[in-house]
């Protein structure tokens, strides 16, 4: 069986009565969605015979993948079809579960979600990169620090199961280790021998070009001229209550001025969002390098007072706001856009200090 002919038959596997779900982490970063499809793959491989049968499923909504661009690029240049593959809102694991008809298979991490903790008996199988929590010692466990999930997949398919590993496999293979490793980088300090060992071994067999897959995932990583605002600000979100106040904060990946050309109707989409997540304020943190690093800030909220306490929360932390006349007041009168000089001011610096004063009253 070949790439293709298996995902052909996930259609078919899904509707079979007991399933062996092979399922990646929340975050579904590349490295989560490669390693559970190829390993679901492998599964299948090393025993055509065996009862129940492997399933990958994507852990994200389908309509979410769209948000891991460097991911759909890679799927696309191995020649995965998207259609044919399995996401977690395509399929009732919570029923099958219930129903004592699933096996889970964690891949790229070894502990269930909250809301998952009873789950335990389910799973059978991990085979993970990050720390061990040392949970489920009834399964089969394969945990070890390496930069990338997807060395672990390789050396198993690369052992026992070499022909399977065409150009598309190892490009699905190499490309997600590279982006996790940063091209093997030593300064990077995430690759290990055993990264170095499997990448070397995948670049025989598939003779792709190192650095040229490297440099273009990384590119298509941060490359958003396919988004919609509403996807913008929902690839990197996060949400949080300060006190009474909800507030959310979008990291994104382009400089405010592209952003505001790019969608015409920028304070409308940022509105609409708000809305639909019941925010008190929203914040866009914008970061890029052009070609140097610069940050960013936009902050949405109806209550211009609400817009001014952010402001001078973040300014008496030093994060250097400098107002931006990038849109009208009349296109955007609810949003304020500042150019931020503390290049240090992440989402995560940022996020102490709001809830710090968010928090207070008034």
């Amino acid at each position: 069986m070949n790439l293709d002919e298996f995902l052909s038959s996930l259609s078919d596997v899904k509707k079979e009565d007991r399933l062996q779900v092979v399922l990646g982490n929340e975050a579904a970063d590349l490295d989560s969605m490669a390693s559970s499809l190829l390993y679901a793959y492998y599964l299948r491989e090393q025993n055509k015979e065996r009862r129940p049968l492997s399933l990958p499923v994507i852990n994200i909504p389908r309509a979410d993948f769209g948000l891991r661009t460097e991911a759909v690029w890679l799927f696309q240049e191995a020649g995965v079809d998207i259609n044919l593959l399995v996401f977690s809102d395509e399929i009732d694991l919570p029923a099958m579960q219930a129903a004592d008809r699933l096996e889970l298979v964690l891949v790229d991490h070894n502990k269930l979600p909250a809301a998952w903790t009873d789950w335990e008996a389910s799973v059978v199988e991990i085979l993970d990169h990050h720390a061990d929590e040392g949970l489920y010692s009834h399964a089969k466990r394969a945990i070890a620090p390496v930069g990338s999930c997807a060395t672990l997949v390789g050396e198993r398919f690369l052992e026992f199961q070499p022909q399977a590993v065409d150009e598309r496999v190892g490009k699905l293979l190499l490309g997600t280790i590279l982006l996790d490793t940063v091209n093997l980088d030593p300064e990077a300090k995430r690759s290990t021998p055993r990264d170095e060992e499997t990448v070397s071994r995948l670049l025989s067999t598939t003779h792709v070009d190192r650095k040229a897959l490297f440099d273009r995932l990384q590119s298509e990583k941060f490359n958003v001229s396919s988004l919609s605002t509403r996807d913008i600000l929902r690839k990197d979100y996060k949400e949080y209550t300060m006190g009474t106040v909800h507030c959310g904060i979008s990291s994104a990946l382009l400089p405010l001025a592209e952003w505001v050309a790019k969608d015409t109707r920028f304070e409308d989409s940022f509105r609409a969002y708000a809305e639909e997540r019941h925010l008190d304020v929203l914040l866009a943190m914008c970061a890029y390098t052009r070609p140097e690093f610069k940050r960013e800030l936009a902050v949405y909220a109806t209550d211009q007072a609400m817009r001014r306490r952010v402001v001078r929360a973040l300014n008496s932390a030093e994060m250097g706001l400098q107002e931006l006349q990038i849109a009208s007041r009349e296109n955007a009168p609810h949003t304020d856009f500042y150019s931020q000089t503390n290049a240090g001011g992440s989402r995560k610096k940022v996020q102490p200090i709001l809830a710090g004063e968010l928090s207070s009253n008034p």
